[in-house]
């Protein structure tokens, strides 16, 4: 089987618009959390998000394409763009025959739903425009960037809650390993704060009216936060022929279902995940020294991937360092994935272990070396990055160092 690297990475986020800026940010253990300005949250029992801040759609798209557009495919884009150029890749016919780009999304365009509903409903509009369903649909991206590059090879979307987007760069990075795809431009995208949105999310008593503290004994919920992340991802022997920076390798990649419950997670399903992830990669646990974990800072899902860790790893869960860089971007649900995959990549790249924000105070129910606060210098070998989704469906991507070999 072949060996699959990434050569491009794009970011647009609350920690920034660009790569540059989240790396910036996250390496600082800065915090995007802020307070919501896109709705009135007077009647809402939280007030903080992490938003995506300085986005003018207009420097990016003409007025044409933004009628077709929602602000999820916008961010999905702009990443999408960045990825591209960064990893200088030339898209030559034969090369644009054999690459796919496959996204994830759990909303897809929730901007342009919620108005067009509410203009619907409380407008009394007699009917929605005829770019509504192009707008609203989660693969706009995925086809959207399809054809910005004219790429068509395996091209789709995955959505699956807070997983959609491990499960996306999972599937292409298959797909590039057997020889389906040459490359993959792959990655998620999400757009959760609206006001419908986020009323539901209130009746679901999970978000945190503070911020967000994984894995900090006085944790209270989670944050949400929106934003998107793209990557290219390719075959090795491609990237080493045209001199490509390689950021790192991904190794394996594995999923389950806890087949238990929409709400509530399971450890053993949790940790089939991520032992299938390093079976797929045949990576011994002893070389794993990081995981960017699922972390969300709620009280149940931190100690189920707490236990799930210990479960997978026994006495090398005391060797591991592990953070949840959510308290910084958010969780983003369908692009979370995407987005912790950037900071893992880059923590791997650069030999800095992104931390734990707004950590306070370390829970017995969470006993593993989670990063507090300060990003810390460390090369590893090889790292995971964690994703699991309601509806008890579990992703987890392992990745590999580069270090020039082709061993």
């Amino acid at each position: 089987m072949r060996r699959v690297v990434v050569t491009g990475i794009g970011t647009v986020s609350a920690l920034g618009n660009s790569t540059a800026e989240f790396w910036s940010r996250i390496a600082a253990g800065k915090s995007g959390i802020g307070p919501i300005t896109r709705c009135d949250v007077s009647e809402l029992r939280f007030k903080n998000a992490a938003e995506v801040k300085d986005f003018d759609p207009k420097e990016h798209f003409d007025d044409k394409t933004l009628t077709w557009i929602d602000l999820f495919c916008q961010y999905g884009m702009v990443a999408a763009r960045e990825a591209v150029a960064d990893s200088g890749i030339e898209f030559t016919p034969d090369l644009r025959e054999n690459t796919g780009v496959i996204t994830g999304s759990c909303l897809g365009g929730k901007v342009a739903e919620d108005e067009g509903f509410r203009l619907l409903y409380q407008g009394h509009r007699s009917h929605q425009p005829p770019t509504m369903i192009p707008k609203a649909m989660s693969n706009a991206v995925a086809s959207q960037v399809s054809m910005e590059f004219g790429l068509t090879g395996a091209t789709f979307t995955t959505s699956t809650a807070c997983s959609s987007a491990n499960h996306a760069i999972g599937q292409a990075f298959w797909l590039v390993r057997q020889g389906t795809l040459d490359a993959a431009v792959t990655g998620g995208s999400e757009t959760p704060l609206t006001w419908g949105s986020l009323k539901a999310w209130e009746a679901m008593r999970v978000v945190s009216p503070t911020t967000c503290r994984p894995f900090s004994k006085d944790r209270n919920g989670m944050i949400l936060g929106d934003g998107a992340a793209m990557f290219v991802i390719e075959e090795l022997q491609s990237a080493l022929a045209r001199g490509a920076r390689i950021y790192a390798e991904i190794a394996g990649f594995g999923m389950s279902a806890d087949a238990h419950h929409l709400t509530m997670p399971r450890a053993d399903g949790a940790a089939k995940a991520i032992r299938l992830a390093l079976d797929d990669g045949h990576l011994p646990v002893e070389s794993v020294g990081y995981i960017n974990a699922h972390g969300t800072g709620t009280a149940a899902n931190d100690s189920m991937e707490t236990a799930a860790i210990r479960t997978v790893f026994g006495a090398h869960a005391d060797r591991l360092a592990v953070s949840s860089t959510k308290s910084m971007h958010g969780h983003t649900l369908g692009a979370a994935g995407a987005i912790e995959m950037a900071a893992t990549v880059l923590g791997i790249h650069h030999g800095l272990l992104p931390p734990t924000a707004n950590f306070n105070e370390r829970d017995p129910d969470c006993d593993l070396d989670v990063i507090p606060n300060e990003a810390r210098a460390v090369e590893v070998e090889a790292a995971l990055s964690n994703s699991f989704a309601f509806g008890g469906l579990n992703a987890a991507i392992a990745l590999r160092r580069w270090n020039g070999s082709n061993k």
